[in-house]
């Protein structure tokens, strides 16, 4: 039986054809109802008035302590540690040795030497790999996320996570700590109190909107969350199931999962030893039409990804050579793709005619049905960016998706997005179907409805 993710390569042959039949199925956001009324109106609630994320289960994370805290977490990420100080918290991005990256999550600064870093998988695993086998005199406590499938067993986590967003989130705030709130800087901590606990908040915007993360021992969970749902009821606040839940990133411009930059180079040899055979890196899945038999296609760079201005050579850290030899190259950029609403419209028609060709079906509201995503997009033929993230947004009616295209390509050029597998995957998620064309407009990130003509108009801007 292969024990690392290095025996499951091996056994393969080849990770691009692993990773597009994987079995593991659909990303499941665990535990948290689908719907607390319907996703519609909870989309539409951090809009217009205030929202409940329980972000309590579908992250892992780990706290690290010791000595060498700092210095091991500075060591691993492109961004600067310069103004790092305590009570503050930071999206740390790693990179292979290669410059690409490995993933991406929050690092709260609790304490001088006391680090927690919540997010998903790949990061965090690869801080623990560091922390046992650097030499760094640090300490980690690893809290994995909630089982997808809990199988009616309890489940219990070290810490509640909350987030209140939305244009009422401040007076629910209010109401809740009985007065008014600390002035929390962005990305910046302070106390606040919720029916006598107190609680330590972030200021944070995951919906593109102003609000506080929360979060505390995992005991105070019920008593926290009854509260919030108590105090928001008067200004509309809703909770958010797990079906509208990520759909937020796509108006606020966050792309969760780009694959693990880990499967190749030799440097990352000792890691892939290290990964065990069950981990999201060798059991996870990539998606969609991009299709190539080498597995560093599908690497991005901190650039590619909109992490650009977080790369410091203020300080020594793993891939910081490969990142120095990009300078003054054209980068891809990150976009949001505007889908054309008449193609997407012909996909859920085909479900209603018999006889007519069977397209991927587009789940909605989120439509990502692998681990990581990567649909081509082309302009005139030529591949040039990849949609990463898909599905829809009630606020604006529209299909959206996240995702990174060349330096050249413009807001409003018009591209063709290919949707579905050419020739198909084993994997559980993808039905036979056959690809189909859709056009998608190149707008900003975070997105906005840019102002046009008319809706034809629109769509000629610059297709060729």
């Amino acid at each position: 039986m292969p024990k690392s993710l290095q025996d499951v390569l091996n056994a393969a042959g080849n990770p691009v054809q692993m990773l597009r039949n994987s079995q593991i199925g659909a990303y499941v956001y665990p535990v948290v109802a689908p719907e607390f009324s319907n996703w519609r109106d909870e989309q539409r609630a951090w809009r217009e008035t205030a929202v409940l994320f329980d972000q309590s289960h579908h992250m892992a994370e780990i706290l690290v302590t010791g000595r060498d805290a700092f210095a091991m977490l500075e060591h691993l990420a492109i961004n600067s540690f310069a103004n790092f100080s305590v009570g503050k918290a930071k999206h740390f991005v790693p990179c292979s040795h290669s410059g690409h990256v490995i993933g991406d999550v929050i690092c709260f600064r609790l304490a001088d030497q006391e680090f927690l870093l919540v997010g998903r998988a790949p990061t965090i695993t690869w801080v623990q790999f560091n922390a046992e086998t650097g030499g760094w005199a640090v300490k980690v406590e690893r809290d994995d996320r909630s089982p997808s499938r809990p199988m009616g067993k309890p489940v219990v986590r070290k810490r509640y996570r909350f987030q209140v967003q939305g244009p009422k989130a401040e007076a629910v705030l209010t109401k809740l700590n009985g007065g008014p709130l600390p002035p929390i800087r962005f990305f910046n901590m302070d106390w606040i109190t919720i029916d006598g606990l107190k609680v330590r908040a972030l200021r944070h915007g995951m919906a593109g909107e102003p609000g506080l993360e929360v979060f505390g021992p995992y005991e105070d969970y019920d008593r926290v969350r009854d509260a919030i749902v108590a105090a928001g009821a008067e200004f509309g606040l809703r909770q958010v199931g797990s079906r509208a839940y990520a759909t937020n990133t796509l108006e606020s411009g966050w792309i969760p999962s780009p694959l693990p930059a880990v499967y190749t180079q030799p440097e990352m040899a000792a890691y892939r030893a290290w990964l065990p055979a069950e981990s999201y890196e060798a059991t996870g899945s990539i998606g969609g039409s991009f299709v190539s038999e080498n597995i560093e296609d599908y690497y991005l760079t901190p650039y590619d990804l909109g992490y650009g201005p977080f790369v410091k050579f203020d300080h020594d850290f793993i891939g910081r050579a490969a990142l120095e030899a990009m300078q003054g190259r054209a980068h891809r950029r990150k976009v949001t793709f505007e889908w054309n609403a008449e193609d997407v419209m012909k996909v859920h028609a085909s479900f209603l005619k018999p006889g007519a060709p069977n397209y991927k079906a587009i789940d909605l509201p989120l439509s990502n049905y692998a681990s990581a995503s990567y649909d081509k997009v082309t302009m005139g033929g030529r591949v040039v960016g990849f949609s990463m993230f898909a599905g829809y947004s009630y606020n604006e009616r529209a299909m959206l998706s996240l995702g990174t295209v060349d330096a050249d390509i413009a807001t409003g050029d018009v591209l063709t997005l290919t949707w579905g597998e050419p020739g198909g995957t084993a994997k559980t998620t993808v039905e036979p179907h056959e690809p189909v064309e859709i056009r998608v407009k190149v707008a900003p990130v975070p997105y906005s409805r840019d102002a046009r003509e008319s809706y034809v108009e629109s769509w000629r801007t610059r297709q060729v």
